[in-house]
């Protein structure tokens, strides 16, 4: 029996560290692109530092979330910059429901196998985000773990957003009414939910991807790693005219704008009133998927949903041009929260 010592190392096990350094290095170089005055310590430190000032009651909101399986469509494409921009737009769709502005913002990036591209490009996008509602990256996570991921291809990719809103002047939806009017800001596509559902039904090839369809202008790929909308800095300036905000992300419109209603209030939406994009539509006919199970997984058109006083209603659709009215706030008394073209739904139940 050989019984001579063997030279193991991390690089043997399949953790490389010196490239670890590297992509960490441009990634410090990236994310320092979005700092402002108030980071104190970012990409490299133990902690991300950042000095908070200029607010008078302020409260902390926070998010975390991910990308989801559209990490896949990515990975079949080779193309990653756009779920950087995705998980961006995610975290800071959610917290500015409440009213907050992010002030930072930290990602995690875990896979099989470090490729110093794939990183860059994901980082590249989720950089460009951050810049564009000025908020800096100042920290993050980049592990490499061989043997917890199906293939050197997969990747998760979570995002952490810290936002701050003073505290009378956070938007919750106490104040919404019978009688209210619920506007709708169009999406463009799946933004990041419902993406299983998608794989099963076209696959993931790279072949099944690059399929033309003369509905949609484009390639599947193409539709299906459209960016995900941030609406804040369309939405910032009118936060005095809004009195609820809900973020249409899983679960559709029927889980999420309860989120947002006072008991006893019901939205009632009229599909007709705005435009569903054909990625939809195209699903259905592919697959067959009941129009109910549509509601219960996709945003359907309707990324953010946007509640005012009715007097309120036309400021803010000359103010949004996209923007249509897409129903009312009602009084119910049954369990019934979205009514969509007459049919009733609370939670995760068709009634």
């Amino acid at each position: 029996m050989d019984t001579s010592p063997t030279n193991n190392s991390y690089a043997q096990a399949g953790v490389d560290t010196d490239l670890s350094a590297q992509v960490k290095k441009r990634i410090g170089q990236l994310a320092r692109t979005t700092f402002n005055p108030q980071v104190l310590s970012g990409i490299g430190f133990f902690g991300g530092m950042y000095e908070f000032k200029g607010y008078q009651n302020p409260v902390l909101i926070s998010s975390v979330d991910q990308v989801g399986t559209k990490t896949k469509i990515a990975a079949a494409l080779n193309k990653f910059d756009t779920v950087g921009i995705d998980i961006v737009s995610h975290c800071v769709n959610d917290i500015f429901t409440s009213g907050a502005d992010p002030i930072f913002f930290l990602d995690y990036i875990g896979t099989s196998k470090l490729m110093p591209e794939k990183v860059e490009a994901i980082i590249q996008g989720l950089t460009k985000a951050c810049k564009e509602v000025n908020c800096p990256l100042i920290g993050g996570e980049t592990g490499e773990m061989p043997g917890l991921y199906a293939t050197d291809d997969d990747f998760d990719l979570v995002g952490f957003v810290i936002g701050v809103v003073e505290k009378d002047k956070i938007i919750m939806g106490k104040t919404i009414a019978a009688g209210d009017a619920v506007l709708g800001l169009p999406s463009n596509g799946l933004h990041t939910n419902g993406y299983s559902l998608v794989r099963k039904i076209f696959g993931e090839t790279v072949e099944r991807l690059n399929v033309h369809y003369l509905e949609l202008g484009r390639t599947l790929g193409e539709a299906l790693l459209e960016p995900h909308i941030c609406y804040y800095n369309q939405l910032k300036p009118l936060l005095p005219f809004i009195k609820g905000l809900a973020h249409i992300t899983g679960s559709g419109l029927i889980g999420n704008v309860p989120r947002v209603l006072p008991a006893g209030l019901a939205a009632e939406l009229h599909s007709n009133s705005w435009t569903i994009p054909p990625i939809f539509n195209l699903i259905q006919k592919q697959s067959n998927v009941p129009k109910d199970e549509m509601y219960h997984v996709f945003n359907m058109g309707v990324g953010m949903v946007v509640i005012c006083s009715p007097g309120n209603a036309k400021e803010l659709t000359q103010a949004l041009p996209e923007a249509a009215v897409i129903g009312r706030i009602i009084s119910q008394t049954d369990d019934n929260r979205v009514i969509i073209d007459g049919t009733g739904y609370h939670k995760d139940k068709v009634l």
